[in-house]
């Protein structure tokens, strides 16, 4: 009985046949791990969860399951519960977005054990035992800065003459005056409320910081972001960045949601 030789040559192909379908298997169990699906959005004070519908939209077309917590920016305590009871309802893991007063927010209610990531937009991010006033204070504001001190109720609204300028300076003023229309109000209480856990301690954490923002100084944020050790992004915008550059911003969340578990 005589052995077929196979040439040389033929045993390469099958060789490199070999070689490239293992690629190909490698690749598509790659493509077939886990990612993070769910996104939760906490809005800051002064506004509410409408203004993310861009970011929304980028998002939602990919694929994501976005949920626009509308938090009562009454107590930390209660922004904290809504923000749970939000994550709670996920089906999977979350990332944890927090614009402004919302970073303390997503700071606390953070270590729920399905957030897997953290990103703060224009956001304050406390250290245990600190509190979002001591943050807000720590470097002079800027001119445009509308915040008002507490009412007589003690309740903390955004100055009408310093709106635009100082909270939305790259929105329309068609926009602006919308939005100052439909501001909310914030106990000052909350912004002396200390946090008592900080999630981005344990937990992969991104910082965008705008450069025009007028309502909380940049270097603030920037200082915060640096001491968390925070993958930190910087965008021209204003305070409320998601509105104009939510491409940018909706980018950022997608990068903390493709990093591996």
């Amino acid at each position: 009985m005589k052995t077929k030789r196979i040439p040389l040559w033929q045993g390469e192909v099958c060789l490199l046949a070999i070689f490239f379908s293992s690629l190909v298997w490698a690749n598509s169990a790659s493509a077939q791990e886990p990612v993070v699906k769910n996104i939760v959005i906490v809005h800051g004070a002064l506004a509410d969860g409408s203004g993310w519908q861009g970011v929304f939209k980028i998002l939602n077309a990919k694929g994501y399951n976005v949920t626009v917590v509308q938090n009562p920016c009454t107590s930390l305590e209660e922004d904290v519960q809504s923000t749970n009871f939000a994550i709670d309802k996920q089906d999977g893991p979350v990332i944890l977005v927090g614009h402004s007063w919302g970073g303390t927010v997503i700071t606390q209610a953070g270590v729920n054990s399905k957030v897997v990531g953290l990103v703060y937009v224009n956001a304050f991010q406390p250290e245990v035992g600190e509190t979002t006033a001591k943050l807000a204070g720590s470097l002079p504001p800027k001119p445009e800065n509308g915040l008002l001190p507490p009412d007589a109720k003690g309740n903390v609204y955004y100055d009408k003459a310093k709106f635009h300028a100082g909270f939305c300076g790259d929105v329309s003023k068609e926009l602006a005056d919308f939005m100052f229309a439909s501001q909310g109000f914030i106990p000052g209480a909350a912004f002396a409320t200390p946090v008592t856990e900080a999630a981005w301690k344990t937990k992969p954490t991104y910082g965008i910081s705008a450069s025009g923002d007028k309502s909380i100084n940049p270097d603030i944020t920037m200082n915060m972001y640096k001491r968390s050790k925070s993958v930190i992004t910087r965008i021209p915008g204003s305070h409320v960045v998601f509105i104009t550059h939510p491409l940018e911003v909706a980018n950022v969340i997608i990068t903390a949601a493709s990093k591996k578990l």
